[in-house]
């Protein structure tokens, strides 16, 4: 059985919701996940991983949360040519340029976007939203 992480940063809960579900989808995709949070993980632990998911919500103006993850997004540019990355983040306003601007990035470095795109709710996932992270877990899994 392959383990897929689920790394996330999460300020009120809304991105840690996401990655749960998609960490449920993952497991009924008849995988193993590992759900964490970034502090718990450096981007050396994904290095050998050719599929995971990388969850954060939009912050500030439109940018990735820039204590943790932004570091640690950086920190993986090196090793992610030729990976399949689901993205997922919920946030308060704006249209998700941070979303477009962290697909873009991962795809210049060699990414493949899971689902092409990444998963975003506006605050609090609704079922809709909470539906599609499973998606993202099951597509992760099948990977």
């Amino acid at each position: 059985m392959s383990k897929i992480y689920v790394v996330y940063w999460s300020g009120t809960g809304n991105t840690k919701s996401m990655a749960d579900k998609i960490g449920e989808g993952i497991e009924a995709g008849g995988k193993e996940v590992q759900v964490t949070d970034v502090s718990d993980i450096s981007p050396e632990g994904l290095k050998d991983e050719a599929v995971y998911a990388l969850g954060c919500p939009s912050m500030g103006a439109e940018e990735l949360e820039e204590d943790s993850m932004e570091p640690f997004v950086a920190g993986l540019l090196p090793f992610v040519a030729g990976k399949k990355i689901g993205l997922f983040g919920s946030y308060g306003w704006g249209n998700c340029e941070w979303m477009r601007d962290w697909e873009e990035r991962l795809k210049k470095a060699g990414a493949e976007i899971v689902l092409e795109e990444g998963v975003t709710c506006l605050n609090d996932p609704d079922s809709e939203t909470l539906d599609k992270c499973l998606e993202l877990g099951k597509a992760l899994a099948a990977l």
